[in-house]
């Protein structure tokens, strides 16, 4: 190793030892910008990616590379029911969430929650038509909530009546 006039002995052997022993050896400004421009792909002029991409495009790749694609569709599919079930069936259902692979419907009653389980595959199809990365398997009819009696004017604390004679 030729000495420069800037180098002293003791840098030159510690440079040497570096080499020798697994440290990266010395390298130039030209030699990292080589280095910075081989670890960056497409850093170049005219290399293919550099092409600018329409921004749906863009949105659709960054919505897919997080994971978002299959809640989206979910909250698109729940906010366009009415164009997947009609009108009318619109009118006495709701979709209320997919858990599972399952959308929940609360229906007006219970003969519209038995009229749409006869309709259930024709459902089933169109969302996986319009909507295949939802997720939905199938379809859960519910009627509407049944009142309860634990509360009001002739309930009582506890455990209620019992048999008080044995």
């Amino acid at each position: 190793m030729p000495e420069t006039p800037n180098e002293s002995e003791s840098l030159r052997v510690y440079q040497h030892f570096r080499e020798v022993f697994g440290g990266q050896p010395r390298a130039t400004s030209a030699a990292r910008a080589r280095r910075r421009a081989r670890e960056r792909p497409g850093g170049e002029p005219f290399t293919p990616g550099r092409d600018p991409k329409p921004l749906g495009a863009a949105i659709d790749g960054l919505t897919t590379q997080l994971g978002w694609a299959a809640p989206l569709s979910q909250h698109e599919l729940l906010s366009s029911w009415p164009s997947i079930a009609g009108d009318e069936i619109a009118a006495h259902s709701e979709p209320v969430t997919i858990e599972h692979g399952v959308l929940q419907v609360r229906c007006e009653s219970t003969a519209w929650a038995t009229q749409l389980r006869l309709l259930r595959a024709d459902l089933v199809t169109r969302i996986l038509d319009r909507y295949p990365d939802a997720g939905v398997e199938s379809i859960r009819f519910q009627g509407p909530d049944a009142p309860t009696w634990k509360r009001g004017p002739r309930s009582i604390p506890g455990r209620g009546p019992r048999d008080t004679y044995g």
